[in-house]
């Protein structure tokens, strides 16, 4: 690990586990089956959302929009980790890294808003089914899941390039798995009080937001679920109400805990806090969309119902 008190950066070197080879080869396995997961298990609830028709609703649109986003979001991070758990030179290019920085955050500002939108959604579906025809139509549940797609990109441009233009002349070894953008920022040799406090500003608008429109919607819903005279009902409700949350305390929880706790310079010579915030990440990047997969998709009949469809109509042409 040299290059120390470079001016001009070409490269980033991953720190990730160096110097842990055995640590490195369980990560490896055990982050390489889960990511197979992922990409095995979303792929197949795109396609099955876009060949059943029975599935041709807002909530399924949604879903394919995470199930899209999970891919992509690991996809980010996870192929050069793997690589780097093998390799001894971790390195990534300065322009990679920016990539993967924008790409990163583009995704999981994305993914705040969509869940966002995924709990109006059932809310609407909850609470007043019978306006939910009218209120998400097509023409309203497609320009929802855009926006949010458009809000991940523009929030993530922002803070990248606010970021590539910082002097980096101390080191160029990055503390951590991946382009992480609060990993790197801590690289500059200059001020970054203002950009920690337009990430402050953005994490408030970008997650906060959709967070409390989340706590309002299943607010709701609860006290809809109150309301259904049988148990057996208000138990399969209260159900799959507690799993989708399960799902929105785990994302949002990491989320908040990474980017709006305090920054001393204290905070940001911590070794033990730099460990600390790697693998809290990794949990973050890899458990939330294995958790998305099994909760929002695995133990939901309809899905299950579709894939055995589909397997039947392909294999025995029933």
């Amino acid at each position: 690990m040299e290059w120390e008190n470079q001016t001009i950066l070409l490269e980033f070197f991953l720190k990730g586990l160096y110097g842990y080879p055995r640590l490195e080869i369980f990560f490896f396995v055990l982050i390489f089956i889960m990511y197979m997961v992922i990409l095995l298990g979303n792929g197949t609830l795109i396609l099955i959302s876009i060949l059943d028709s029975h599935l041709h609703t807002p909530m399924y649109f949604f879903l394919g929009n995470l199930s899209f986003l999970d891919i992509c979001y690991t996809t980010t991070s996870i192929p050069l980790a793997l690589v780097n758990f093998l390799s001894e030179r971790k390195t990534i290019s300065f322009a990679g890294c920016a990539l993967q920085m924008f790409l990163g955050l583009a995704m999981g500002t994305t993914e705040c808003v969509l869940l966002g939108m995924m709990a109006f959604d059932w809310y609407v579906a909850i609470c007043n089914p019978l306006r939910y025809p009218v209120i998400m139509s097509k023409d309203s549940y497609v320009p929802m899941a855009a926006s949010s797609w458009i809000l991940g990109l523009f929030n993530s441009a922002v803070q990248t390039a606010l970021v590539v233009q910082l002097p980096f002349c101390r080191s160029n070894i990055i503390n951590h798995f991946s382009c992480e953008i609060l990993a790197v920022m801590k690289l500059a040799c200059a001020d970054i009080s203002s950009n920690e406090f337009i990430m402050l500003m953005a994490t408030t608008l970008f997650t906060l937001m959709p967070l409390l429109l989340i706590v309002i919607s299943y607010s709701l819903i609860i006290s809809s679920i109150l309301k259904i005279s049988t148990s057996e009902g208000r138990n399969k409700a209260f159900s799959t109400c507690s799993s989708h949350l399960t799902v929105v305390i785990i994302f949002y929880g990491t989320i908040l805990f990474m980017y709006m706790k305090s920054k001393s310079k204290e905070t940001l010579k911590s070794g033990d806090l730099d460990t600390t915030d790697k693998l809290i990440s990794m949990f973050y990047g890899v458990m939330t969309p294995m958790m998305n997969l099994l909760i929002y998709s695995l133990r939901n009949k309809d899905v299950k119902g579709a894939v055995k469809h589909l397997f039947n109509k392909r294999l025995f042409g029933k």
